[in-house]
């Protein structure tokens, strides 16, 4: 079957780059939307790969650059869309945001004479996301956070839960799509989405990226779309069902006694928050037991800001 991007055709077992054009800065320089097609010699699935949907989390991009490297037209079965950059204009700015302010994974499914974030996500519905059976969307942590690698994806369709235990991540959680986001838009389409979160904004992770690369090849084997994926994870994904943000209990300097992935018990201390005397203001203290999968960087804590994030397991540790 013809397939087009862009009004280019990708023919059979050939690799494709385009540049999709978006808009123009007012310095008049053009803007595009970097895409590269992988088709194999056969028809199959159509997985799409994007990253930097917001423009500071960088982590994907270093992963959709080494799929590039190792995946060939020879290889695959079927069609793979890499978008290593949605957010061209945050990535250059090393922000979260479009110009004019708005989040890009808020402004699905887009219009074609909306806002410049309306647009944008328009235009990746059409060309992208339209033409896939599948998708995976990569992410970091917000500035000043950082997450462990995991899958946040509807765990009650069965076509993505499959795929989410496939990808290997420690922790899968199932997440409700939100308003305005890609994975709520292409839901809409009934294609099974993954969003991969690990690591941190404007970092290069080793750990989140590798795995993240392999969580990648797995879902293409498991779809039948690639012959040589890594080995499999030697302990199973955690699922959990919900999470939960512990805030402060008040402003200090924040001194966290975990890390990322301990798991901890309802009531276990997980630091302190002292004064600029050292004076201890406050106990944090776990709410509940269950795996700790993100937390904040920032040390300079105001009362109520998100410090640890909480993947809730009831009797976790028996």
């Amino acid at each position: 079957m013809p397939f087009k991007i862009g009004g280019t055709e990708i023919p059979p077992q050939t690799r494709q780059h385009l540049e999709l054009p978006v808009a123009r800065l007012p310095t008049q320089t053009p803007i595009s939307l970097p895409v590269t097609v992988i088709r194999g010699p056969e028809d199959g699935p159509i997985l799409w790969v994007s990253a930097a949907i917001h423009g500071d989390e960088i982590n994907g991009v270093e992963i959709v650059r080494r799929l590039m490297d190792l995946v060939t037209p020879e290889s695959l079965q079927g069609t793979l869309i890499m978008v290593p950059i949605v957010n061209v204009f945050g990535f250059i700015e090393q922000s979260r945001y479009l110009p004019d302010r708005r989040d890009l994974n808020r402004s699905f499914p887009g219009s074609s004479r909306g806002s410049l974030a309306s647009r944008l996500a328009s235009l990746f519905m059409k060309e992208v996301v339209s033409q896939s059976t599948h998708g995976i969307d990569l992410h970091t942590a917000s500035d000043h956070r950082v997450n462990l690698p995991q899958i946040r994806a509807n765990l009650e369709d069965a076509e993505t839960h499959r795929c989410a235990i496939a990808f290997g991540a420690p922790v899968v959680i199932h997440s409700t799509t939100r308003d305005g986001s890609l994975r709520q838009a292409a839901t809409k389409q009934g294609i099974p989405v993954l969003l991969y979160e690990a690591g941190e904004a404007l970092r290069f992770n080793p750990q989140a990226i590798e795995l993240g690369v392999e969580g990648v090849l797995r879902v293409m084997a498991a779809l039948g779309m690639y012959d040589n994926p890594p080995n499999a994870t030697p302990v199973p994904p955690v699922e959990a069902h919900k999470t939960q943000w512990m805030r402060s209990p008040q402003g200090g300097i924040l001194l966290l006694e975990v890390e990322l992935g301990q798991s901890v018990q309802k009531r276990e201390k997980l630091g302190m928050i002292v004064d600029v005397f050292g004076n201890i203001r406050a106990k944090v203290k776990a709410p509940c037991d269950g795996i700790i999968i993100g937390m904040t960087q920032n040390p300079l804590v105001n009362q109520g800001d998100g410090i640890v994030h909480l993947a809730r397991f009831p009797n976790l540790l028996g």
